[in-house]
C-alpha cells in the first residue's frame, strides 16, 4: 500500500520488491524488538542567546565551518514507519547527533554521537550503527539566520552545515538514553511538514524518505 505521503509501504511477503533496487529498500523492524533503558544525565549549555552566538563566533574564528551529523532511524509500529527523536526539556524536537570535532569524519562523528546518546558503550567504538547514504544538507549562511535546504549562490563563507545521515537498525538493539533526554517514535504522517513543532528540518524528512521503499519485517 502507499501512504498520504507519497512513500511506498509493504510487508515482506510483497512479491514487487524484487523488482526494486535493493539499495533503495529499507528493512524496518517492530519498535517491540527494540529495548528502551536510561543512563546518566548529560550536561547541556544553559545559555542565553547572545552567550551562544558569542560562542559559536568564537567556535568559528577557532575552527571555521561548524558541521553537524544527524541520524534518520526508523522504526515500524502500527504497520507504519515512525521516526525515532529526542525530546529535550519535553518541548525541543531533534534528530540523534551533533556536532563534529575539529578533522573528525562525517561517518566516525555520527557513530560517536549515537553511542553518546543512545548506547550504554561511552566510548564512542560502538561498532553497530549501521549508516548509510547522506539524505540531505541544510546551511546556514550567518549566525543568526535559520537553515536552508540549499547553500546560496552568493553566501561564500557559510557558517554551520546540518547533514543527514540514514542509520539502518539491525533486528534488535538496546537502547539505553540519558536521563535527561527522551527518545520518542513519532510517524511520519504526524511529522510532514509540521514546521511548528518539530524546527526547519525534520519535518523534511518524510520527503526525504520518498525514493524508498519500506519493507515492514513481522517480528
Amino acid at each position: 500500500m502507499s501512504d498520504e505521503m507519497g512513500v511506498q509501504v509493504y510487508n515482506n511477503n510483497n512479491n514487487s520488491s524484487s523488482d526494486r533496487d535493493q539499495s533503495y529498500v529499507v528493512d524496518i523492524y517492530p519498535l517491540s524488538n527494540y529495548y528502551f533503558g536510561s543512563k546518566d544525565a548529560i550536561p547541556f549549555k544553559d545559555e542565553t542567546l547572545p552567550d551562544r552566538l558569542i560562542r559559536m563566533k568564537s567556535n568559528y574564528a577557532a575552527h571555521g565551518l561548524r558541521t553537524c551529523v544527524e541520524a534518520v532511524i526508523l522504526v515500524e509500529l502500527f504497520k507504519h514507519p515512525h521516526l525515532l527523536l529526542l525530546q529535550i526539556r519535553n518541548s525541543i524536537f531533534k534528530l540523534p547527533g551533533g556536532r563534529l570535532r575539529p578533522g573528525e569524519s562525517d561517518i566516525d562523528g555520527l557513530k560517536r554521537k549515537l553511542t553518546r546518546k543512545l548506547s550504554l558503550n561511552e566510548d564512542g567504538n560502538d561498532i553497530g550503527w549501521e549508516v548509510e547514504e547522506c539524505l540531505g544538507m541544510w546551511w546556514k549562511p550567518d549566525f543568526e539566520t535559520l537553515l536552508f535546504p540549499y547553500l546560496p549562490p552568493n553566501v561564500k563563507r557559510p557558517k554551520e552545515c546540518t547533514k543527514l545521515f540514514l542509520v539502518k537498525l539491525p533486528v534488535s538493539r538496546k537502547f539505553i538514553v540519558p536521563k535527561n533526554l527522551k527518545l520518542l517514535a513519532v510517524p511520519l504522517c504526524q511529522i510532514h511538514e509540521n514546521h511548528k513543532t518539530y524546527g526547519p528540518i525534520i519535518p523534511g524528512v518524510p520527503q526525504l524518505l520518498s525514493k524508498f521503499s519500506f519493507n515492514i519485517i513481522d517480528s
